[in-house]
């Protein structure tokens, strides 16, 4: 019988003794925060240079920030710096409860620019991201055609695709992130709350950044407990506390951006 890992004890554990930090950051205290570690539905099928299973969507391909138009309300958006090179990075920018693919994009805007980063940005369904209420689904769907149509429309490097997310984002683009580490090899985690547990693939590096002063998600009770149990799973996890409240500061987007590598 196989021994539970650490992380799968956390996330376990988030479902009950989290629900009321749900509820903080808008997630559902009735059903708390999941723990489901059987959770195959977190898997991508969408990759560099596969169109997939599904038709691609046509995108804009010119600088700028553009709907998608994969749903008529709570559409993603692209966002393409001026400028960019042959074989760009790419990365998937997830919003906290109750915001929308603006927010996803807010924290890493500007630096995106900079760097020639393409900056992917759904939103939820709901008011926040399934697994953080429940079970990964719908999301995932539509996080999958939205990176089919971007490897559709642009070769992106397959060594330069990183997940990051901010609050339930940065808790959501943790789970996805490690059942998708054969996709992702980069997860960076704004201030998260649990990891939602499902299948590990591979093996990312994870940056994780928390406030000390954070009184939505406090941190002793989510990030001081979450990087240990990541490490103790074989991950490399890089952290970084800093004084402040529940927010991403642009010191630590530009550490993040960093670490992420590339001009």
């Amino acid at each position: 019988m196989r021994t539970a890992t650490r992380r799968e004890v956390l996330a376990a554990a988030g479902a009950l003794g989290l629900a009321g930090l749900a509820s903080a950051c808008g997630g559902d205290p009735s059903t708390g925060r999941t723990g489901g570690g059987d959770d195959t539905a977190a898997r991508l099928s969408a990759r560099p240079g596969d169109p997939g299973a599904d038709p691609p969507v046509p995108i804009p391909t010119s600088p700028g920030t553009h709907a998608l138009g994969l749903a008529p309300e709570r559409d993603t958006v692209l966002h393409v710096p001026p400028g960019l090179g042959p074989a760009p990075a790419l990365v998937l920018s997830l919003h906290g409860a109750n915001g929308d693919a603006q927010g996803g994009l807010a924290p890493l805007l500007g630096l995106a620019d900079e760097r020639g980063l393409l900056l992917l940005a759904p939103a939820s369904r709901g008011r926040t991201w399934d697994a953080i209420r429940g079970g990964h689904g719908p999301d995932v769907e539509v996080i999958d055609r939205a990176l089919s149509s971007v490897f559709a429309a642009f070769a992106v490097d397959p060594g330069r695709l990183a997940v990051a997310g901010f609050s339930d984002g940065a808790s959501y683009a943790l789970g996805l992130g490690l059942a998708n580490g054969d996709l992702f090899g980069r997860v960076i985690a704004f201030s998260p709350g649990f990891v939602p547990s499902a299948p590990p693939q591979g093996r990312p590096a994870v940056f994780v950044a928390h406030g000390t002063g954070d009184d939505v998600l406090p941190i002793d009770a989510t990030s001081r407990e979450i990087v240990p149990a990541l490490r103790d799973d074989g991950y490399d996890v890089t952290y970084r506390e800093f004084d402040g409240p529940h927010v991403v500061p642009p010191e630590v987007a530009r550490e993040a951006v960093d670490w992420l590598g590339g001009p």
